[in-house]
């Protein structure tokens, strides 16, 4: 009775997290009269507010995480998945990352911009360890890898660039005007440290749904880079090369996993 009154309560606390997450979302971005995320802290979260920030189109990728989100907060309420172990062991961690996301939001539109780069920060930590728990057991069914690791695997991953996004353009704001003629180079090494833990995650997670979504921003990194301002074509260029070698990293994962299923 115990564990049943525990499950339940996980559950419960997943579908408010979500709706909490969805509220938030409404509010922060504007929706309800506010203003709009890129004209929050005067800009900085903007297409262009520093040389790693994604050209605006890249952010439509949030309608896909948050219908995962949402299809995974449904399927997760499902009697059938009240006792599942695997359940038990992420369900609270991916209710926590739903808060933490709703959170960035609303701080990104009522407090300051060094408090969302400590919101993303948790937030990525709290992605990284569901991956980690999702990663020590397989999904049994379709539906569960899709909505489960999937959804959060491309959470994991767009959260990961839109990281480096929200760090560089606060740092745009506090560096000194001298620093300006190293952006460039700021930027390269940004994404060269982007390159090794995005390979290094997608050969231990053996996922590639976190490699696609950082790929996909890094694209739109680089049509910033190339189209927009702060023009850089080298940073495009290093940008696109990351993200081709991110997604081969990760279709090498998922091979090995495959593998491994066969051999076991």
């Amino acid at each position: 009775m115990e564990s049943r009154t525990q499950d339940i309560a996980r559950q419960s606390v997943i579908i408010a997290s979500a709706t909490f997450m969805l509220i938030a979302a409404a509010v922060g971005s504007g929706a309800f009269g506010g203003t709009s995320v890129s004209e929050l802290q005067d800009g900085a979260l903007s297409a262009q507010g520093s040389y790693l920030a994604p050209a605006g189109p890249a952010f439509s990728i949030w309608s896909l995480i948050y219908i995962g989100l949402i299809a995974y907060t449904v399927w997760q309420a499902l009697p059938a998945q009240r006792a599942d172990e695997r359940q038990r062991a992420v369900g609270g961690w991916i209710a926590a990352s739903m808060i933490l996301n709703g959170l960035w939001l609303v701080t990104a539109q009522f407090l300051t911009l060094p408090l969302t780069v400590l919101m993303i920060a948790l937030l990525l930590a709290t992605l990284a360890r569901v991956i980690v728990i999702l990663g020590r057991s397989r999904a049994r069914t379709w539906p569960e890898r899709i909505v489960v690791d999937g959804a959060n695997g491309l959470h994991f991953g767009w959260v990961t660039i839109a990281t480096v996004a929200n760090v560089s353009a606060w740092l745009t704001q506090i560096a000194p005007e001298s620093w300006a003629d190293q952006a460039e180079i700021w930027a390269v090494a940004v994404l060269a440290v982007v390159l090794v833990i995005g390979v290094a995650s997608a050969l231990v997670t053996r996922r590639i749904a976190p490699a696609l979504a950082t790929a996909w921003g890094l694209g739109w990194l680089a049509v910033g880079r190339f189209t927009g301002e702060p023009e850089s074509s080298v940073t495009g260029i290093v940008a696109i090369i990351v993200a081709i070698a991110l997604v081969a990293a990760g279709a090498f994962g998922v091979l090995r996993r495959s593998r491994a299923g066969v051999a076991a």
